[in-house]
């Protein structure tokens, strides 16, 4: 089984394992077995013993709030016939941190690792409390929609080398739907990962970029060009739900996350209508957003699930995402003090978007995403 398959298998293991059967298991173990359990997982090179971290409180967040049932939340991550490691579709390593993704089979969850110490241990020890609260108290909020957190159990090979990864997030996919659209025939889904371009990035503004390939250059953040035509309702609720989100962001010192864009045609025969709240309506783009959790509540329409455009053309989704990298954390600091070094030695380049403060990057995200909104109008939804 190779690496890919080997951590899928640990994560659809950890998230099936709803009584602690893997812990009876070993308990109830004979010694020798027991030992040579031990002896085989401490020198396993990708496979991971995962446990959930604080799984009451993402539980009643799934139940209580976001409308999951216990069986489909399960079923997406163990459906009859299938070895763990096929209930999920690898998508690859994506960006600089070296992160992994997964996708369920039925697209509902992506998996993504989080490889970084001073990441997972912000989540873990100073996030996570508010974020669970805030989220049971802000239907509407952006911030996507975290369903289970995954932590190693013990230490292996694997772990030690960082040749797998010990930290998992569940998450909402934002892309849901997606497949069948294409299905249908539809138009592709457009998507953008967008964060302020105008900071310093060393892999584009070095030698203009001659340093570092292509590759790695496409991996910065994307650029929208274009504008998200909204009523004047809608912007300021979009508004508002970005106020509210970034400013708890940046009350825990969380930099450098973006907005993820998703931008969908209307199907053939609603674009151009000249009724705008009918163009808004749940039930001119039932097709294309979903009815059941974690995207909704709140019903439709939402950013989660899909909003007009104020001309009936597009249907967009919007989501907060990456608001791992915190700056009183130890690589952070050690990151800001290079990038001083580097202005006050070499070249006046300014801040980074990970080695700025809080509020600076919360203010500079808000205007980049009021810059993209353009309101049509003054007529209601």
């Amino acid at each position: 089984m190779g690496r890919s398959e080997t951590i899928a298998r640990s994560i659809a293991q950890a998230i099936i394992d709803t009584t602690g059967l893997t812990k009876r298991q070993c308990s109830n173990s004979n010694p020798l077995r027991l030992i040579l359990s031990l002896f085989s997982l401490f020198f396993s090179i990708h496979h991971l013993i995962l446990q959930k971290i604080r799984p009451a409180d993402f539980a009643n967040l799934r139940r209580n709030h976001w409308d999951v049932q216990d069986d489909d939340y399960y079923q997406s991550f163990h459906q009859d016939g299938d070895k763990p490691e096929e209930t999920l579709n690898s998508i690859g390593d994506m960006g600089f941190s070296g992160s992994t993704f997964y996708s369920t089979k039925d697209q509902k969850y992506l998996v993504k690792s989080v490889p970084r110490h001073s990441e997972h241990s912000f989540f873990r020890e100073d996030l996570l409390t508010p974020y669970v609260e805030y989220m049971a108290t802000h239907p509407r909020s952006l911030l996507v929609r975290i369903c289970d957190f995954l932590g190693a159990s013990g230490y292996s090979i694997g772990r030690i080398l960082r040749l797998a990864p010990s930290h998992h997030i569940v998450m909402e996919n934002i892309m849901y739907g997606r497949s069948e659209a294409k299905k249908r025939g539809d138009v592709d889904w457009e998507n953008w990962d967008l964060k302020p371009t105008s900071y310093f990035y060393p892999e584009r503004d070095i030698a203009d970029g001659a340093l570092t390939s292509e590759a790695t250059k496409n991996q910065l953040a994307d650029e929208f060009h274009d504008k998200i035509r909204l009523t004047q309702k809608q912007a300021d609720e979009f508004f508002k739900s970005l106020e509210e989100d970034t400013k708890l962001l940046a009350e825990h010192n969380a930099v450098d996350y973006s907005l993820f864009l998703v931008r969908m045609h209307t199907p053939p025969g609603q674009d151009n209508n000249p009724d705008p709240a009918a163009a808004s309506s749940s039930e001119a783009v039932e097709e294309l957003v979903p009815t059941e959790g974690p995207s909704v509540p709140p019903s439709p329409p939402s950013w989660r699930t899909g909003i007009a455009s104020a001309d009936g053309k597009y249907i967009y989704r919007a989501s907060i995402l990456d608001f791992f990298w915190a700056k009183h954390k130890l690589q952070p600091q050690v990151m800001t003090v290079l990038i001083k070094l580097w202005n006050l030695l070499i070249s006046k380049s300014g801040p980074m978007s990970i080695t700025t403060t809080p509020e600076e990057y919360r203010q500079r995200f808000l205007r980049m995403c009021r810059s993209y909104v353009e309101v049509v109008g003054d007529r209601p939804v």
